[in-house]
Formats: structure tokens, C-alpha cells, sequence
């Protein structure tokens, strides 16, 4: 259903039963077979193979349910949610780190504790049960294998001249996985301003600003671009269909290849119009059957902890992530300080 028709059709809705809306629970449309989500790229497949692409249609079939999709950055959503805060389109929100807890800063999540979430990993969710991870998931950056026969390890390889254009990375600020790139820089070159100087000298080989890191991977695998950044879950998916991706994870001068967990976190978003319909699609996406899925369908790693994936994605992810080393941000150091840390970004390229 086009957006505009939807928005119409949720307003004649609440026209309809004027007292009930009156509430802002939600329950004015709670009768209507409809749950919108508004989700970060990544998890719905490029030729309608990915995990969003089944799940959504096993919850379908079984609650009669439609589920309505609005995809973008992590950053786009966030602030497309806080824009309608006063006239809630969507049921759930998907996002990264940091937005998710951005989102919940601005009060765009209400309590809910799906089922299954307490098999969750308390890092990977809310303690106040406002979101949960549904699929964990690491960052990562891409390159194209038929024009590199090796794949980049360092940073510093990336200003070599071989990448004067070949090169680009999603915006920090607006997408998830661009401002993951900030984030592992820092963490790497062991503080903001060393980073910020490496992103200003990487500027003069980078294309530009990209809102959705989703759209990178095909310029990756055509050889438009020789690298960029991605996330494991996201591009190990894509690779079915794009033969020429490799996922690499860069390395500081001396240092091991380093990588952070950035899963993907639901919430119920305050004043969804179909409350209800997105407490069941929660529950289902954090069912076993449908955590089964995630590694075999998805290319990602269960959020739960019970859940023990055997299938062969599960083996070739477990073999890409060997060496790797794996840190965990201060994510509220940068809930609190992500304008601070965005704006020396943009300073720092010209951005």
C-alpha cells in the first residue's frame, strides 16, 4: 500500500471511532489487519529472499495480518518516527546502535518485553524493555573480489592511490553502519581527534555521502567501488546474489582486524495505531522457529541465546569472524555525545 494511502486510511480509521482515538493508545484501530514497520535496509532481501521477506509472510499466513514496510538508514527512520510522534504511522521500529537508543531518548518507545526476549542477552536489549535485539549482527567493511585479489587489512591502505574514487562510506549520523564506521575509528586509533585526522586525510579518496549503506554493496559488486562499509548480516545476504563482495574487517597498523557487535533492536513504538498487531509480530520475530531462520535465511546470528544455528551460513560465519576481535562501545558515551562526535565528523572532511 503506497504511504499516503495508508496515512489516509489510518485517519479515516480513527475519524470513524472518534472517542476511542481520543485515548492515543492505539486501540482505535486495534481491530484493523495491519502492522507498519519502519525498519533500517538490511534484513529484506534484494530479490525477496531475506529474512524480513519470510518471517513477514509465515506471520501473514498464520494471523491474517498484513505487514506494511517502510525501509531507510537508521538515522532516517528515527527521525521519520519522532516527526510523526504526535500521529503515530508506525507499529514497530528496527534500528542500530546508536539510533535505538536515541529512539528511546526522544520517547519513541513504549514497555514491551517480547516473548522470548528474556533468552536475549541483557547487553542486546533494553533493561527497561523498551527494545529488544532481534538479530545480532557485526560491522564490517566490503570489497570486491574480482578486482582485489587480496583484500585490504589496514586503514592505512585504504589512502593508498588505488582507491582515489573507488572508495565510500555511508554518512555517520544518518545511517547505522556509517556512524559505526566513526565509532570503530575511534575506538581504533584510540580516541576522537586521531580518528577524525585519519577520516579527513581518507576524505580526498571517498565518493561521498551515501543515506543508506544498503545501496553501496551493488556499486561494490559491479566494481564501481573497490570498497565500503557494510555489516556482516547485511552483506553476507547480499553475496548470494552479488558474487564479487567480500566482507574484510580493517586492522590497525600492527594491531588485529576489530569489529563490534550492531544488532539489530525492535521496539513498540508509543501511540502505534495497531498496538496489538505489533506485540504478536515482536513475539514472532523472536519466536525460535523464526531465530532458526535468521543465520539460514538472513545471513545474521540469532539474538537468542538458546538458539544454536547449525546450518552452513552459520559455519561460514563463524569461520569469517575467527581472529577477529571483537570490543563493546560505551554506547552511552555515544547516545549522549553522537551530535557532538557527528558535527567534528562533518568538520573534519568538509562533509
Amino acid at each position: 500500500m503506497p504511504r499516503n494511502t495508508l496515512r489516509l486510511a489510518i485517519a479515516l480509521s480513527l475519524l470513524a471511532t472518534p472517542l476511542l482515538s481520543a485515548c492515543g493508545t492505539g486501540s482505535a484501530a486495534s481491530d484493523e489487519k495491519v502492522v507498519t514497520v519502519y525498519s533500517a535496509d538490511g534484513l529484506k532481501g534484494e530479490s525477496g529472499d531475506g529474512w524480513y521477506d519470510r518471517i513477514f509472510e509465515d506471520f501473514e499466513k498464520q494471523t491474517g495480518i498484513r505487514v506494511e514496510y517502510v525501509e531507510g538508514g537508521s538515522g532516517e527512520m528515527v527521525q521519520r518516527a519522532a516527526r510523526e510522534k504526535r500521529n503515530p504511522q508506525a507499529d514497530i521500529l528496527v534500528t542500530l546502535p546508536p539510533f535505538i537508543q536515541q529512539a528511546d531518548g526522544k520517547g519513541l518507545l513504549q514497555k514491551y518485553a517480547p516473548k522470548g526476549s528474556d533468552q536475549v542477552s541483557g547487553a542486546d536489549k533494553a533493561a527497561d524493555a523498551t527494545w529488544t535485539s532481534v538479530v545480532n549482527n557485526y560491522f564490517g567493511f566490503i570489497y570486491n573480489k574480482k578486482e582485489l585479489k587480496q583484500p585490504p587489512t589496514t586503514w592505512d591502505e585504504l589512502l593508498e592511490g588505488t582507491y582515489k574514487n573507488k572508495l565510500q562510506y555511508s554518512t555517520p549520523g544518518v545511517a547505522g553502519d556509517g556512524t559505526a564506521v566513526l565509532i570503530k575509528a575511534m575506538h581504533d586509533f584510540g580516541g576522537q581527534k586521531p580518528a577524525l585526522d585519519y577520516l579527513g586525510r581518507l576524505q580526498s579518496n571517498n565518493v561521498g555521502p551515501s543515506a543508506s549503506t544498503g545501496k553501496l554493496a551493488p556499486k561494490v559488486d559491479k566494481g564501481e567501488l573497490l570498497v565500503a562499509n557494510g555489516d556482516v548480516q547485511m552483506n553476507f545476504a547480499q553475496s548470494r546474489t552479488m558474487p564479487n563482495l567480500g566482507i574484510w574487517f580493517p586492522a590497525k597498523d600492527g594491531g588485529r582486524p576489530t569489529t563490534f557487535a550492531l544488532p539489530y533492536a525492535a521496539g513498540l513504538v508509543t501511540g502505534a495505531p495497531h498496538t496489538e498487531n505489533g506485540r504478536k509480530l515482536l513475539d514472532f520475530m523472536l519466536s525460535q522457529d523464526a531465530q532458526r531462520q535468521v543465520s539460514e535465511i538472513g545471513g545474521g546470528f540469532s539474538a537468542r541465546g538458546d538458539v544454536k544455528a547449525t546450518d552452513a551460513n552459520s559455519i561460514a560465519l563463524a569461520r569469517l569472524m575467527d581472529g577477529v576481535e571483537v570490543f563493546e562501545p560505551d554506547w552511552n558515551d555515544i547516545d549522549k555525545n553522537l551530535t557532538t562526535y557527528v558535527d567534528a565528523w562533518k568538520s573534519a572532511t568538509g562533509s
